[in-house]
Order: C-alpha cells, then sequence, then structure tokens
C-alpha cells in the first residue's frame, strides 16, 4: 500500500492517567469539562481514542470522555487476564472521578456497551441515558458444554496467546478496512496508530494485551443480563448497523431486548450501508442520531 495521509482531528482531544484499581487508564477527552458530560466505552479490541470521528461530527460541544479499558490501546496490561465483571467495577470508580454527584449520559459499543447495560441496571440513578451501539449480548452458554469449556480455557492459558505484527502501519490498515469496508483510508490509518505502536525493532505490535484473547472460563447467561435491563430506568437508544455481521445473533433478540432496554422510553433505530463498526463507517449520521436523541 502507497503512504496514504492520515485523518486530522477537528476537535483537539485531551489525554491523561488515572489510576483504577491497580491498572493505569488512559483517558482521552474532548471538550470544554463545563460542559453537559459524555461518557464513551469502546469495544474489545477498540480504544476509547477512535471516538475522534463521531466527536468530530458533533455539532455540540459536549464534554466527552473515553477510557481505554484496562488492557487495550495505551492502558496498563493486567498481566493475569481478563473478567468481565471488573470492568464493571472500573466503570463505577471512573463515574466516581467524572461525576460523583450527577447521572451521566453513557454511550457503549459492543463489549462497552454490554458493560453500560448490565451498568445502567445495577445504578440506574447514575445513568441519565443510554446509547447502545450493537451491545446485544451473546447467545445462552449450553450448561453442558461447561466442562469443556473450563478445559479449554486452562489448556489456551499454558499456551499463551499473541496477535499478528505487522512491518508497518500502512500494513494493518486493510485489516481494519476488511471489518469496517465503508470506512476512508485516512480514516484507518488514523485507527492504526492508535490501536498499535512501533516498536524498537521496527515492527508494528497491537497494543492490546494478548491476554484478551483467551476464552471465558464461565460462558455467557443471558439470563442473568436480561435481570440487569429489566432494571435500566435512563431513557435508551438502541443503534443497529443495517449490514452488521452480528444480524444472525442479533435478529432472535432484538424485539425482546427493546422491551428489556426501559421499555416505557427506548427507541430502535437502524444505519443503513454500515456494519458492526458504527463509528468508523458512518460517524456523521451516527453523531446526528446521537445528538437528536440526547437532546430529546
Amino acid at each position: 500500500m502507497r503512504s496514504e495521509k492520515i485523518y486530522q482531528s477537528k476537535r483537539e482531544p485531551r489525554y491523561s492517567n488515572i489510576s483504577i484499581r491497580d491498572v493505569n487508564y488512559q483517558i482521552t477527552e474532548w471538550g470544554d469539562n463545563k460542559k453537559e458530560l459524555i461518557l464513551y466505552l469502546h469495544g474489545w479490541g477498540d480504544t476509547g481514542s477512535t471516538f475522534q470521528f463521531v466527536v468530530d461530527s458533533f455539532e455540540k460541544d459536549w464534554h466527552v470522555v473515553a477510557p481505554d479499558w484496562r488492557g487495550f490501546g495505551k492502558s496498563s496490561h493486567s498481566g493475569i487476564g481478563y473478567w468481565f465483571p471488573d470492568y464493571l467495577a472500573d466503570l463505577d470508580v471512573l463515574l466516581d472521578k467524572f461525576s460523583l454527584e450527577e447521572p451521566i449520559h453513557i454511550i457503549g459499543h459492543s463489549m462497552g456497551a454490554n458493560v453500560a447495560g448490565l451498568y445502567a441496571g445495577i445504578k440506574p440513578n447514575r445513568i441519565k441515558s443510554f446509547i447502545n451501539l450493537e451491545g446485544f449480548g451473546l447467545t445462552d452458554g449450553d450448561p453442558e458444554k461447561a466442562p469443556d469449556n473450563y478445559l479449554r480455557w486452562i489448556e489456551k492459558g499454558k499456551c499463551g496467546e499473541k496477535f499478528q505484527v505487522y512491518e508497518s502501519f500502512n500494513e494493518l490498515v486493510p485489516r481494519i478496512l476488511k471489518r469496517s469496508p465503508n470506512m476512508t483510508i485516512d480514516k484507518a490509518l488514523y485507527v492504526a496508530h492508535e490501536w498499535a505502536e512501533l516498536n524498537n525493532d521496527g515492527v508494528v505490535r497491537l497494543r492490546a494485551d494478548p491476554l484478551h484473547k483467551l476464552p471465558n472460563a464461565t460462558q455467557y447467561r443471558r439470563s442473568e443480563a436480561e435481570a440487569c435491563w429489566k432494571r435500566i430506568t435512563a431513557k435508551t437508544l438502541v443503534v443497529v448497523g443495517e449490514e452488521t455481521k452480528f444480524s444472525a445473533v442479533l435478529t432472535p433478540f432484538i424485539d425482546s431486548d427493546i422491551d428489556q432496554f426501559a421499555s416505557n422510553n427506548s427507541k430502535l433505530i437502524s444505519i443503513p450501508n454500515v456494519g458492526h463498526m458504527l463509528h468508523f463507517e458512518a460517524p456523521d449520521a451516527l453523531a446526528k442520531e446521537i445528538e437528536k436523541f440526547l437532546m430529546m
């Protein structure tokens, strides 16, 4: 791939680090911290900083805070693996630091939306509104498969995990575009620089901790997630990409999930010509829908 120009941000990001439960968290912020707060939670393998494209598309000046989850982006690695409930506890500390007294607007994508959805039901008084970008959980685990699942987790843990390495940031771009074919190359190159770093050996490596690739020891229990969703009181917007690769998983649950997500105050929209990575492929359309919903 020939050398490409990288995307130039319109709203300047600010970076800081805070300690959250023994993990050094990287925080990206945009906008005046006196403005209304939006907390953005990224999905698996992503970073908070790549919400840049949506922030640049906002008409209003919001105070947006976007952490890199533990073991992703520029946040520190745990060293021993990752457990989903840790994200809930980390999120609680984040809210204490940025909005101890007032409920906030929260946007989550994929894994981040699953964390936000659980938390919004666990501590509903802390969430003013919830925007769920393709975060519908998983299909139920099969109890009969639990022994095999534990075995797989044990054996995989012995072997270790690695991510692919790249000769340049440009070489990473096609992988990003494969997941987001409607994304522009300048934005994909921007994401490549956020996801990866050039090491001293001249190789470009992903910043994410390879331990994130390990399977979960416990299977997903959908009924527990639904019990949390039923307690959500915040107004809720659910956004799906019309071309999402997860449609086969989502279709059986969309109607029932909408009933779960604050049924008296929820809305579902679909953005055309985009897949799972809505914030990469259609940041303008997504920003418009977000602001329309928040200012209702």
